[in-house]
């Protein structure tokens, strides 16, 4: 394979290899990345690691290497003749103006809204609802290119004092920062080292957050172990914080949280080691020095308090309830064998909220929306109805209020905002977006196919009507398959330009994923994690075998779990698919424990230190480690970002460095990595519409197309 000669002021970084015989006949010239020596041994087997210094992002090797990198990727991108004119219809569809759903806090409605391009939302306030609204929060502001996001938000509880988390460049590291609500005068100095955390108040006086020691090395790579649970009190410093869970070896736990009961009666703890299953804790803050009081003491389950009328609580549990209920127990007693069931079970996984004095109890319905209004006696008192067949989601609303705002999108339906009287159950549209896209020319069914051992797997497949089904359309098949999280339907601004160039957008519901409860999550986790690969692959060989597309035609995306997806699938089976998508992904099984708070996934994963069985079957499947020779894999770009301190960037720098030095034919391998940005939470809007514009550009160019196959230029 021909390579670029770079010459760099770091010795050793990029080895020249410019006689070295072509792998293909591609003219297009990677850099070439300097392989080591490195080799663990796991259970007695040798494992070459080659690429392992590209995991030191402080380095100015690998700082060179990113640069290098995206010479080459971005040199090839600028030749894509339709990139600028997807890039303007982007820019064209998405500069609408989009608003939140309004909360109320004090004396306030709160409500957050982008006139269309800003790159973050701007928090707006106003009185009543016919008052001309005033920013009360602009996170534009924070940085000049945008990068600066505006994290958690929590007011105290009169609503005149705010603390909100900022995000820079991308990173889960937040600052938290104190605010008068009334004035907007900054009170206090800013808090630093928060990270993974929510902000709840005890009354007026302070709040709770949660924060790992800062560690030693990279704080964008480096372990985090020990989370803590913090309390500030307003005019104090944070070297003066109360540290009030997690300071002891006994309660050293990866993810620790805490929420205090809307009527400030007591604090409810939440201690993990990983994504599923926790102990549950509480303290009762009507007392001087309340003992810990000890709820849930195993991490079997998911549960935690939602409710509480006086001593009484409402807990919301999977234990012994794949798919949840809510049980009630007095806080004198608050142990299982105590539990009283309240809502129970049912065939459909349970997301419930609470507003007005009343229960909703979201089901999901093969990942679609049905909405239970419940009273605190545990009747039901009537079914809301919703506008339609998607996702709803937001009812919430503090006690005293009467009536709640709903969101409701899916696929073809831009998200609106419905206003809910709660007594009457009746809706209201409040606010619908003007956009240039118009549902009624697309079409979004659900099918069932069946995956390699027969399990049945519903997927959304969404396009225009009337297309054809020649195997000629060009098609992103999405998919996630982790860490029970649902993918349920919602509009995209992107996936409208990608369908409205004659593309199908398909989203099957894989296992691993939380669509139909805890049993279908444990069915695609560790020695069982081959599942989702399975169901993936089926989804893809289902739209070709029905003509939506073809292997030529068909191109594979996911983000994060969603990229270990595409590593996993594009390795197995690279003939299926022509292009492949991995974004920020979890790419090296075997060390991807190593770094920040990845050793909380091992719930889903395993880890090589296991046991030999499971460093066997990790080791089977992970994309780094299974890119071999003289295959051809499809044309590929991979994404991330250098910021990335949830799945660190080397996961994908190793990928990609494999896949170019072992790639045979024409398809191209790229990175592109986005500079000062995360893991994708407040990336900035112009940054979004570049990397879709590149992301579809580079999908339909390796495909064959010359042209948009739609053009639809901004006049």
């Amino acid at each position: 394979m021909k390579r670029i000669i770079m010459s760099l002021f770091a010795a050793g970084a990029l080895v020249s290899c410019g006689s070295q015989t072509t792998k293909n006949t591609t003219s297009l010239e990677y850099p070439e990345t300097k392989k080591v020596d490195t080799v663990d041994t796991y259970f007695g087997t040798d494992v070459k690691d080659p690429y392992r210094w590209l995991e030191d992002d402080r380095s100015a090797e690998t700082e060179a290497w990113v640069k290098a990198q995206n010479e080459v990727t971005f040199g090839y991108l600028e030749n894509i003749p339709f990139r600028e004119e997807l890039k303007n219809r982007l820019s064209e569809l998405w500069n609408y103006e989009k608003i939140g759903a309004p909360f109320k806090e004090g004396d306030y409605i709160y409500f957050y809204k982008n006139d269309g391009l800003q790159n973050q939302y701007v928090l707006y306030r106003k009185k009543s609802e016919n008052d001309t609204p005033e920013v009360f929060l602009d996170p534009n502001k924070f940085s000049e290119d945008g990068t600066t996001s505006l994290g958690g938000m929590n007011f105290s509880e009169n609503g005149k004092m705010v603390a909100y988390s900022i995000s820079e460049g991308g990173s889960d590291w937040r600052k938290v920062i104190v605010m008068d609500a009334e004035s907007r005068e900054i009170k206090e100095d800013t808090i630093q080292n928060v990270k993974f955390s929510g902000l709840s108040w005890k009354g007026n006086e302070g709040f709770y957050y949660s924060s790992y020691d800062k560690p030693e090395g990279s704080e964008l790579s480096a372990k985090t172990d020990q989370h803590k649970l913090y309390y500030h009190e307003l005019g104090t410093s944070q070297d003066e914080d109360k540290l009030v869970f997690g300071g002891t070896a006994d309660q050293k736990h990866r993810y620790v949280g805490g929420s205090v009961s809307e009527d400030n009666n007591y604090l409810f703890i939440s201690a993990r080691n990983s994504t599923s299953g926790g102990k549950l804790f509480m303290m009762d803050l009507t007392k001087e020095n309340s003992e810990l009081v000890t709820i849930l003491d195993h991490e079997k389950s998911d549960s935690f308090v939602i409710e509480n009328v006086g001593s009484k609580l409402y807990i919301v549990t999977n234990l012994d309830a794949p798919n949840r209920k809510i049980v009630t127990v007095d806080a004198a007693n608050p142990t299982p064998e105590n539990w009283e069931e309240f809502i129970p079970e049912t065939e459909n996984v349970l997301s419930p909220s609470t507003a007005g004095g009343y229960f909703f109890t979201e089901y999901m319905i093969d990942a679609v929306s049905k909405v239970m209004q419940y009273d605190y006696d545990g009747k039901m008192v009537r079914e809301v109805e919703l506008p339609g067949v998607g996702s709803a989601g937001g009812f919430s609303a503090k006690k005293e209020e009467t009536e709640l705002y709903y969101s409701f999108t899916n696929y073809v339906t831009p998200g609106s905002i419905y206003k809910y009287q709660i007594e009457e159950g009746t809706s209201e549209l409040y606010n619908k977006p003007a956009i240039d896209f118009n549902p009624e020319e697309y079409t979004s069914e659900q099918v069932f196919f069946t995956s390699k051992d027969g399990t049945k797997v519903p997927m959304i497949i969404t396009h225009k009507k009337g297309l054809e089904m020649n195997g000629k359309n060009p098609t992103i098949l999405y998919g996630y398959g982790g860490f029970n999280i649902s993918l349920t339907p919602s509009f995209s601004i992107a996936n409208a330009v990608w369908m409205e160039q004659g593309g199908i957008y398909a989203v099957p519901n894989l296992r691993g994923g939380g669509e139909y409860g805890k049993e279908w999550h444990d069915a695609g986790t560790k020695l069982q994690k081959q599942n989702v690969f399975d169901d993936f692959i089926a989804a893809a060989e289902y739209l070709i075998d029905n003509n939506y597309t073809s292997s030529d035609y068909l191109a594979i995306r996911g983000g994060s779990n969603g990229g270990l997806l595409v590593g996993a699938t594009m390795t197995q089976r690279p003939e299926l698919m022509k292009v492949a998508l991995p974004a920020v992904g979890v790419l090296d099984m075997l060390r991807y424990h190593t770094f920040t708070a990845g050793a909380g996934w091992a719930y889903d994963y395993g880890t090589a230190q296991d046991n030999e069985e499971m460093f066997q079957y990790l080791k089977g499947y992970s994309p780094v480690h299974n890119v071999k020779e003289e295959v051809e894999y499809p044309a590929t770009m991979v994404t991330t970002g250098d910021h990335d301190d949830r799945v660190v960037p080397a996961h994908s720098f190793k990928f990609a460095a494999e896949l170019q030095d072992k790639q045979t034919g024409d398809n191209p391998v790229l990175i592109r990595i986005e500079t000062n940005a995360g893991h994708g939470a407040g990336t900035p809007v112009s940054k979004t519409i570049e990397q879709y514009a590149d992301i579809f550009g580079f999908t339909l160019y390796n495909m064959g197309f010359e042209a948009l196959p739609n053009s639809k230029e901004v006049q």
